[in-house]
């Protein structure tokens, strides 16, 4: 998984609630609201170098989190697996046979709840 600032933010998403109050401020302030490490040393009274620790061990925390659980790399495979099914289930529904057509969109409409 790449360290840009989406993946951040996604990972952030579902791991935020694990690091510390200071680790998410300090998160949320320099990928959220796009302040500078300047800005939030100034804000938080704390050292640049102090404020570019915290989100390197925010980052790296988060990284670990996502390698021990998974959830990301599992709702990738929930997309993939879906966009699949639903794939199958139009080549299905395009056939002349009511039975397998039916069964068809039984499948899509499922797949559809999974996505919500």
């Amino acid at each position: 998984m790449k360290n840009d600032s989406i993946t951040m933010t996604l990972l952030y998403d579902y791991y935020g609630d694990l690091l510390t109050e200071k680790q998410r401020t300090c998160f949320d302030l320099y990928h959220n609201q796009d302040y500078s490490l300047s800005e939030i040393a100034q804000d938080e009274g704390i050292s640049r170098q102090g404020i570019h620790d915290s989100l390197l061990r925010a980052e790296t925390s988060l990284m670990d989190f996502e390698r021990k659980i998974g959830c990301i790399a599992r709702w990738e495979h929930i997309q993939i697996a879906l966009d699949q099914i639903y794939h199958a289930t139009s080549q299905l529904s395009q056939l002349e046979n009511p039975t397998i057509t039916g069964l068809a969109q039984v499948i899509a409409s499922a797949a559809a709840s999974i996505k919500e």
